[in-house]
């Protein structure tokens, strides 16, 4: 502002100076008898600058009342407080759920007109194990080996999240995400250890209405939602084949919710997905599996209940899954029911969980165990039996203050023995082939900032083959990560 009426004072002088010497001029030049045409002709050369003058004038008004008023705005502004000034840290299962902690956002340019935003979690890992496991990040079986112990560190956990968020489409908000983490595997270098490649985990297109949606992508499977609470198993949701169905699968699904009341909510989704069996890929080709064979989607739906309970929510839902698979010549039918829940006791405790019972699973990660189990007693005689499976897991939050809580979890995954033992040359030519496998753990989370949690976590795992032997490991982590 100083600098402006500085600038608007030198040019009204400008003017005024302009004017007094044109009329000097004018009156020097002038014969000593002046005669009325010449007066009348410097009278209007004076009117005429005197009127540019007050325009000026009015410009310079004009001008200092907008700079006035944006002045005003801006210190409105710089006085009034941060929106959530007065609210209490996001819960920590926020931060779990989606992997990331949306806080701190930094605006990202595309190469739409349209907003995007990046985000992510930046997770290390200190690891011990006792016992050999399947995997030293993220253990989900016990396997036959020593019982030597080890000790690691990791940063393969960390992810990166990138949403667009577009124009309305039929009155709907459009939106898309996809994220990535580094547990894709290793190089086959000296330093491959500590260069994890990158891996693609989910991908969504939403359409969101009011009160329905239509999502299609790679998610969880949406009639089995829920994983325990843990900052040491992100890769992988906890107690993955240990009774959580969980993998990520293409699907496409359409949701409606009806208020039942005030704080009531019923839920109504139905969908297809990809019917995946749990078959391993080609190194590059992508052949059919099983269950793609059949030339069908996979069918399901979930109903569900909400009800808020002040801070928390009591939730409730049922679910079934229905998929064909193609085993050679012989066809197979898949299915499974499935329920979840989550349940406040009070104000500082929560039981979590979900179960379900099907049959040729093996895709959804619940369990260790293959789909089907074939048996060949000759060449010419050849069994093909489908895996019937029950398993679940059950969690208990309890949360001390609101930068603080305390997880205990387990989960079992149990095939049935009948069919995994149908011939006992069978187990004895495959101990190794997982019967049942079960995993504990129990955990503390500190939130020391909205998006800077801590974690120390110890997991039991017991994992028992078709020779009746139980395996057991330890694993305990220390772990630490921030939002951006």
């Amino acid at each position: 502002m100083p600098i402006f009426r500085q600038s608007m004072t030198r040019r009204l002088c400008a003017i005024v100076a302009a004017a007094v010497l044109t009329a000097a001029r004018a009156a020097a030049q002038a014969p000593p008898a002046a005669q009325p045409d010449d007066i009348q002709a410097l009278r209007q050369a004076i009117a005429a600058l005197q009127a540019q003058l007050a325009d000026t004038r009015r410009d310079a008004d004009a001008l200092r009342q907008k700079v006035d008023a944006m002045q005003a705005e801006l210190a409105a502004v710089r006085a009034a407080p941060p929106a959530n000034a007065a609210q209490q840290p996001p819960p920590v299962d926020d931060l779990l759920a989606a992997k990331v902690e949306e806080q701190e956002q930094t605006k990202v340019a595309s190469g739409s007109k349209y907003r995007m935003r990046l985000s992510g979690f930046v997770l290390v890992n200190f690891l011990g194990t006792h016992g050999a496991v399947d995997s030293l990040d993220v253990p989900q079986t016990a396997v036959a080996g020593a019982a030597g112990s080890s000790f690691a560190a990791s940063v393969r956990q960390s992810s990166v999240t990138l949403e667009v968020f577009a124009a309305s489409l039929a009155g709907a908000r459009t939106s898309g995400n996809v994220s990535f983490d580094f547990f894709g595997g290793f190089p086959v270098t000296r330093d491959g250890v500590t260069a994890p490649l990158v891996r693609m985990t989910t991908a969504r297109v939403a359409l969101d209405w009011t009160n329905a949606s239509l999502t299609m992508g790679q998610e969880s499977p949406f009639f089995s939602p829920r994983s325990p609470t843990s900052l040491a198993a992100t890769a992988y949701p906890a107690l993955s084949s240990a009774g959580n169905l969980w993998v990520w699968t293409p699907q496409l699904r359409a949701e409606r919710r009806v208020a039942l009341g005030d704080d009531t909510t019923l839920s109504l989704q139905g969908g297809v997905l990809d019917p995946l069996t749990g078959e391993l890929p080609g190194e590059y080709e992508r052949l059919p599996t099983a269950g793609e064979r059949s030339a069908l989607p996979a069918p399901a739906v979930r109903v569900g209940v909400r009800r808020a309970l002040g801070a928390q929510a009591l939730e409730a839902a049922a679910g079934a899954y229905y998929a064909r698979q193609k085993w050679g010549a012989r066809g197979v039918s898949a299915w499974a029911v499935t329920g979840d829940w989550s349940i406040p006791i009070g104000a500082a405790l929560a039981v979590s969980g979900e179960a379900y019972h099907g049959v040729a699973i093996a895709g959804l990660g619940g369990g260790a165990s293959a789909a089907v189990v074939v048996t060949s007693v000759s060449p010419e005689l050849t069994t093909l039996t489908p895996v019937t499976s029950t398993g679940g897991w059950v969690q208990l939050k309890a949360i001390a203050t609101p930068r603080l809580s305390f997880n205990g979890a387990y989960g079992l995954d149990n095939p049935s023995r009948a069919e995994l033992t149908l011939l006992p040359a069978l187990a004895q030519a495959a101990p190794s082939i997982v019967n049942r496998n079960a995993s504990a753990f129990v955990n503390t989370i500190f939130q020391a900032r909205s998006n800077f949690l801590m974690s120390i976590e110890y997991r039991r795992l017991w994992t028992t083959g078709l020779d009746e032997v139980t395996h057991r490991a330890h694993h305990f982590s220390f772990s630490t990560g921030i939002g951006f």
